[in-house]
């Protein structure tokens, strides 16, 4: 089956969605951890900024479109 960008960039929101719903039923990997302290350093040195999700989001499919 083939789908538009713009309709597997929606499948994948639904599946992200429905994951995240089940949060408490996935073990997070040990790297993970890291990369989040990593990322807090970053934001704390000023080297990371925090972006609204929504515009993340648009961003992204400008990008890829």
């Amino acid at each position: 089956m083939r789908l538009s960008r713009e309709k597997k960039l929606k499948v994948m929101e639904a599946i992200w969605e429905d994951l995240s719903n089940e949060e408490d039923q996935i073990e997070s990997p040990e790297w993970h951890e890291k990369a989040l302290q990593e990322t807090e350093l970053r934001l704390r040195s000023g080297k990371e900024k925090i972006v609204d999700w929504q515009e993340a989001k648009k961003d992204l499919r400008k990008r890829f479109e």
